[in-house]
Formats: C-alpha cells, structure tokens, sequence
C-alpha cells in the first residue's frame, strides 16, 4: 500500500505488537511459566502471531504482495539483540577464512598490489551498500530484510531469487566452515578422524542457535571480540616486523613489492583478486538482517552501520597492506592455498617467517574461532531467510514455524541437516563435492549487494513521488543515491570479471567444469527469477504505488520529524572532534 492510499484509506498499520508482561520482547505472547521444564517445552509451540499469520495466508489463491508485506511485517521474531551485539556483528562478524587464508591465495593470483586495489574497491562499494541498506533498515525493520526490500521496491520475482539465492548461500557455508574447523585442527597434528571435530563443532553451533537470538548475539560478541583483538595485534606485529624489529631483524620495508613484483599475472590477477575480496566480505550484510531482531533499530543500527567503514580500513586495507609487505606473493606456501588449509594464511606465514614461536599456535586458534562464527553465522542468516520467504508466500509455510521463544525452528533444523553434508569430507570425492557447493554461494553475495543498492534506488524515488522529504528519514545513507549507482555498477564490473575469468581461467584453457564451478550461481538466479516470473506473472514495482507503509515501527511523522530536529540541533552545539565522532561512528 502507498502512503497516498494510507493516508486516504485511513487504515492503521499494518504492523502491530503483543508485548509480554514484565517483558520488553515483542511480537510473542507467552502463557505464565508452570515450572522449568513445562515452560521449556511450552517455547518450542507455534507463536501466535504466527499462527494468525498462516491462517490470513491461507485464504488466499494467488500472490498479493501487501498481504505478504504486513506477515514479514509483524513476524514473530524476538526483539532481543542490542547495540553491542550490532556494533560487534558489524565490526567483526564476517571475518574469516575470507580474510585470515583466502586473502593468501589472492596475493598469490594477483600480487600485493591487486590484493590491495581489489580489497579497497570491494571496501568502498561494500561502504554504500551498508549504508543503502542501513537506511532501508532503520525505516522498516521487516524479516528478510534485503530479500523483501527486492520484492517490495523492484519485482516480487526478483525478491524470491534473491531470497533463495541467499538462504542457498548460508546453507551450503555451513558445512564447509564444519570442515574447515576441523581441518584448522591439523596444524597441530592432532590424531583425531575429522568426523569427530566435525560433530563437535556441529553441536555447539546447533546449541548456540537454539538459544535463540540472543545466543546468536552473545556468541557473535565474543567470537568478534576475539578476532578484533587478533588483527589489531598483527596489525601491531606487522608494523614492528615490517620496520625490522623481528627476532630475525633486518629492515623489510617495500622489497617484496619490487622482488618478486607488485602484481602477478597482470590484469586478470586482478580481476581473480575481486572475487576473493567478495568472498571476504561475504556477512557485512547481516547487520541488516538482524534489525528485525533488534530492540530498537532507529537507535542502535545507525551506529553499527557506521561501524563497517572502520572494519573495512582498520581490518582489511591496513592488515592486508602489512600482509603484502611481509608475505611476497611466490612463497611456497602460497601455492596450495585453499579455504581451509590454515597453513597457507599469510598471517601465519608472516609469523613464521620472522621466526616467531608460538605465535602461529595462537593465530590458528584465531582462525578456528572465526570459521566458527561464520558457520555460526551461516546458522542464523539461512534460517531467517527461509523464515522471511515463507511470510512472504515465496516458500513452503511450513519454514516460517516461529516458536513462542521467538525462533524459526524449521529453518534452523533444515540449516542443521543440511549441515551434515560435512561428513563427505570423508569420501575420496570431497574435493568435487566440495568445489560444486562452493559454486552455489560463489558470486551470492555480488547478487545480494547489488539488488540493496537497487532497491535504495527505487526506493528514494518512491519515497520523493509519494511527498516525502529527506528529512522524515530517521537515518540517512551518507553516500546517498549516488553511492548506490556507484555499488550497483561496482557488482554488476565484478559479475563480469568473474565471467572473463571463469571462461578463460588464468594459466588455462576454456572448459565447462571451471566455468560453472566460478560461475554456477548466476544461471542459478536467473532460473529461480524467469521460472517465477514465467510461472506467477507479477508485474514491476512502480515507485509511485510502492508499499511505504507496512513495517515501519514510527509512523507518526510529525512527531518523528521533530524528534530528529531536536537531536541534530542538540549535535550543533557539540565540539568539532564530537561532531566528527557521531558522522563515522
């Protein structure tokens, strides 16, 4: 519904919340507890929002995407993450493989210098589609977040693929970080089989999500705690070995940049670095996601949004320029990097290389840790997401079960399942099976920015011809609609470096096995996105009729407005240093 058509219908909003007595969790109604363990099985039954939800959907005999629009709106969800848990899941919360091993493979293919220039770039565009996307959250803080943006503001055949293609993502990762962890492991030589690390690791992250929300939150907390400590440690490292104060001593400056050379492999080195540094980025988008979860996103997400230009500088460009440094791009290690091969991190080798010990030990548990988290992660942003999908009738309804603890159990037992697809790390065909998986999630996230930075797009110009003024806006991308042209063009240039290199591999010849293995997901989206359009015919959004209404948690604009005025004249009269605080953080 419009605004136009709000204001003149006089309908209330379609959002509406139960507040539990004695509680600040939304959108749940819980009956008084009659002891621990009849409550404990009393939170596993269907929350009655969602009940209320699946009965109105189930009159309906074909697509109505306003219908779908107030079920994503008033999901059951519980509201229960805070700043902290934002701010950290923001700083630290895709930090991984990407990051700590894959970063090694990259500096192999491209040099130092295109590990540098693709990671900013990357970085850069990531900025506008975080703050395209922080805008669109802060405003409707809906489940589903850039999936629904996609069906809301572009074509309900668009936010089913990008939906799918993003729940495909998170649930082929899972298995993977399994796997990594337990290979992590080997550095240590421990004689254990892989399946037993396998199971371990599989446990504690089920159990972490079964805690709901809030497990999620504390765990992120602590898993990005621990991986911001380790960077800003190297990058301390890095700094005193660079300058020669390494146990082995010696001035190392820029010489790797002149022997062996500053890039590797010339223009298509580069072009194969931009894929890695998507892959590494792969999670920035959680931050949105989380909004439907969080206790109040108009105060709270802001921060963490602004968080992710610090963690992009601090944690990408500055360690990874001392990685570029330290590691030339032909050490030997290098050659076999993968993503799970904690020996092939150029953090460790930078270590080892100055001859310290005992260091390495700790950067491996580092990088467990942050395989972890990610799988962790994987967990989380699957089970929303199929939750999401099914409120908006582009799923099965049975995978937006919520329960009263405010859970998506089905979605979270579905992503567990499909966990254990990381036992085929025993089979003698794991290398294949794992490539094909890999495919499937390889460009997701390219997909999953480019369609925010469209959605923003449309957005604003919806928002500008339903008589709306920058002003009512409670958060404002700094980039604007300038930045996400800007990341939409950066995501649709990577999609095509990605398709140069998948049809002409570097030190290869073409062949259908590496062109789908680097570029499986694309056919993927476009037969999700025709087959539905084919199939339900749903027209384009136009922006003049798009859905303002639904999901927003303020409506009363005026009030909204003066609020906002008071807070910015309040910040005025603020020094400068603070002033400049609050723009970056």
């Amino acid at each position: 519904m419009s605004e136009k058509n709000y204001k003149v219908s006089g309908e209330a909003p379609a959002y509406t919340t139960t507040v539990e007595s004695g509680s600040s969790t939304y959108g749940q109604t819980t009956e008084a507890p009659v002891g621990v363990w009849a409550n404990f099985k009393d939170s596993f039954r269907p929350n009655d929002t969602y009940l209320a939800n699946r009965a109105a959907a189930a009159g309906q005999h074909e697509y109505d995407i306003e219908a779908a629009a107030k079920r994503t709106a008033a999901s059951p969800l519980a509201r229960k993450l805070k700043g902290r848990h934002l701010q950290m899941i923001a700083i630290g919360g895709s930090i991984g493989t990407g990051l700590f091993v894959n970063s090694g493979k990259a500096l192999h293919n491209g040099g130092p210098a295109s590990l540098l220039i693709a990671f900013a770039l990357i970085g850069a565009m990531l900025y506008t589609v975080v703050h395209a996307l922080g805008e669109l959250a802060v405003l409707f803080p809906v489940a589903g977040s850039f999936s629904t943006y996609s069906t809301r503001f572009i074509d309900p055949a668009w936010g089913f693929a990008m939906g799918w293609n993003y729940a495909l993502q998170w649930l082929v990762v899972f298995p993977l970080e399994l796997v990594a962890a337990s290979i992590t492991l080997s550095y240590w030589n421990v004689d254990v089989n892989n399946a037993v690390w396998i199971t371990i690791f599989w446990v504690v992250i089920v159990i972490i999500n079964f805690f709901g929300v809030k497990g999620y939150g504390e765990a992120e907390f602590v898993f990005s705690f621990i991986k911001v400590i380790a960077v800003i440690g190297f990058i301390i490292l890095g700094i005193v070995l660079t300058c020669g104060g390494g146990p082995k001593g010696g001035y190392i400056g820029g010489k790797y940049w002149q022997d062996p050379g500053a890039f590797n492999n010339g223009f298509k080195g580069l072009c194969s670095v931009f894929v890695t540094a998507a892959f590494a980025f792969s999670g920035t988008e959680l931050v949105g996601l989380a909004a439907a979860e969080t206790a109040n996103p108009r105060k709270t997400l802001p921060s963490a949004v602004k968080q992710v230009f610090w963690r992009i500088t601090l944690f990408y460009i500055v360690a990874l320029t001392l990685v570029g440094l330290l590691v030339p791009y032909n050490e030997k290690h290098l050659l076999g990097a993968s993503s799970v091969d904690a020996t092939a991190s150029p953090f460790v080798i930078a270590i080892q290389n100055a001859g310290i010990s005992g260091l390495p030990s700790v950067m491996n548990v580092v990088i467990m840790i942050a395989v972890l988290s990610v799988g962790n992660s994987s967990v989380y942003g699957c089970s929303r997401t199929l939750a999401s999908l099914a409120d908006m009738g582009q799923a099965p309804a049975i995978f937006g079960y919520i329960d009263k603890s405010g859970r998506p159990l089905v979605g979270i037992v579905i992503t567990s399942i499909f966990g254990l697809f990381a036992y085929v790390s025993a089979s003698s065909k794991e290398g294949q099976i794992f490539d094909w998986l890999l495919a499937l999630s390889g460009l997701s996230s390219i997909f999953t920015w480019g369609s925010v930075c469209l959605a923003h797009i449309l957005f604003r110009r919806a928002w500008k011809l339903q008589g709306h003024s920058l002003e009512e806006l409670a958060f404002r991308s700094h980039p604007g609609v300038i930045g996400s042209y800007f990341g939409l063009i950066l995501n649709f240039l990577v999609l095509v470096a990605q398709f140069w290199i998948a049809v002409w591999p570097t030190g290869g010849t073409p062949n259908a096995y590496d062109f789908f293995v680097s570029y499986l997901a694309a056919p993927v989206v476009l037969v999700f996105y025709i087959g539905y359009k084919v199939w339900f015919r749903p027209p384009f959004v136009k922006p003049s009729t798009a859905d303002l209404v639904t999901g927003r948690r303020e409506i009363d604009i005026p009030a909204l407005i003066e609020e906002l005025q008071a807070e910015r004249a309040a910040l005025k009269q603020r020094n400068f240093f603070y002033r400049t605080y609050k723009f970056w953080c």
